[in-house]
């Protein structure tokens, strides 16, 4: 029985920050507008105070003719005429852009600081003898100090460790007299393992009840991501169709399945730790260049609705096969990733994402990055530990357990998600092939 889902979180998305920095520039704008629009009213009912039929009104009756002009002189820059309104408008419309600024300048400040804290802990780690102690104290001395011999649990129990002891590393390398960064030292590692081209098989026609049984929900698209997991096809390609002959495609990418070092045998694997540090350090990979191979295969239409699912390496890849799928002309709406170390790839605006995280998961951590909290891209983060790191990061039981309660979920975030893959759940039919990907050196 699998451990209770708890604390679930959202992050982003339509009801993230993110969205309401967006709200806040376009009142800005808004107001704006409106303050210009006033102001060219005012302006242009000034000319009714010299009207030539006013003027000669004023022989006849100049006490009406004084009423009116004071009272339209009020109207228009008295203190709360069109004139001191419009300026009024003006100023909040000013109020809004520059709180706006305020928040993002603030955010990106913060982010700046941590990378520099982590940075200098790295350097003083090894250029100050007993710095170890301070560097400690940075990512949390009482966590080092109450290490209980449990490796595995300590980890998963404080998984941020990961974040902090990967940004430490430039700073410490630097201090080495490597002066590098993160992302120069994840391609420098992807150097050395294996590069080559994708072959690409189509496998079979999966009868298995998953795969013939439309998703409903994204619990049910979890499970079917999980069911490929433990296939010998490592992507698959589903056409769901819905009941007024709509027709979109889901793509399963499952995680790594060789864990091989640098400068070892891949065995041929698509999903070897190369394709990782590739698709980590941003690198084309065979896995991305297989997935856009079976497509042409499936002979999926470039217009038809197209969401990716992966799982941890399938998440990073999926993530990476956005852009470039773009730009060969297909219609990617959608991705889904689930314990992937995804926050510092960058995603289409016109692609709604939704990641999930276990927070006891360390695989996430590895790319140290919190993911963006943008208007297209909704985080969730929850509670399942397991105590251990496979268990943790596993699909079943645990981010599918996630998925399932997003499915009741009324946050407005998840809410749009759902609505905007309305295309790809509920369907008719499904009909779900099975690829293998390999890699050709």
């Amino acid at each position: 029985m699998s451990n209770p889902v708890t604390n679930l979180t959202v992050g982003g998305g339509a009801g993230g920050t993110e969205a309401f920095y967006e709200d806040l520039a376009a009142m800005g704008d808004l107001t704006d507008d409106i303050a210009g629009e006033t102001l060219g009213i005012a302006v242009t009912s000034h000319r009714y105070l010299a009207d030539p039929d006013l003027l000669a009104s004023a022989v006849l009756n100049p006490v009406g003719a004084a009423q009116f002009e004071f009272a339209m002189l009020g109207a228009l820059d008295g203190p709360s005429g069109l004139t001191a309104t419009s300026a009024g408008i003006g100023l909040r419309g000013i109020a809004f852009q520059a709180t706006n600024q305020a928040y993002h300048l603030a955010d990106d400040l913060n982010a700046k600081a941590l990378e520099a804290g982590r940075w200098l802990a790295g350097a003083a780690a090894v250029t100050v003898p007993g710095v170890a102690i301070g560097a400690g104290a940075f990512i949390g001395a009482d966590i080092l100090i109450n290490y209980d011999g449990d490796w595995q649990r300590w980890l998963v129990e404080h998984p941020g460790m990961v974040d902090d002891l990967l940004g430490m590393t430039p700073g410490a390398l630097s201090a080495l007299g490597l002066p590098t960064d993160l992302a120069t030292l994840t391609d420098l590692v992807a150097a050395t393992y294996p590069d080559g081209d994708p072959v690409v098989t189509h496998v079979r026609t999966d009868e298995h009840p998953i795969a013939t049984d439309p998703p409903d929900n994204l619990a049910e698209l979890f499970n079917g991501l999980d069911h490929r997991n433990g296939t010998e096809a490592n992507i698959d390609i589903r056409r769901v169709t819905q009941a007024d002959g709509t027709v979109a495609y889901i793509v399963d990418i499952p995680g790594t399945r060789v864990w091989n070092a640098p400068f070892t045998d891949d065995q041929g694997s698509a999903n070897d730790m190369g394709t990782n540090v590739d698709a980590i350090a941003g690198n084309p990979t065979v896995l991305q260049e297989g997935i856009q191979q079976a497509l042409i295969q499936a002979q999926v239409p470039k217009d038809a609705p197209l969401m990716l699912v992966g799982h941890s390496q399938g998440g990073i890849v999926a993530a990476r096969s956005v852009d470039p799928l773009l730009a060969s002309g297909y219609n990617i709406t959608h991705v889904v990733t689930a314990g992937s170390p995804v926050g510092g790839i960058p995603i289409d605006e016109r692609v709604q994402m939704l990641s999930l995280e276990n927070n006891g998961d360390i695989v996430p951590h590895l790319d140290a990055a919190e993911n963006p909290n943008s208007d297209n891209r909704t985080t969730v983060k929850f509670d399942n530990q397991t105590g251990t790191a496979g268990g943790n990061h596993a699909i079943n039981g645990n981010y599918t357990e996630a998925a399932r309660q997003l499915d009741s979920s009324t946050d407005p975030s998840i809410v749009r998600f759902r609505d905007g893959a309305s295309v790809f759940f509920g369907g008719q039919s499904v009909v779900t092939e099975e690829y293998s990907v390999v890699r050709q050196k």
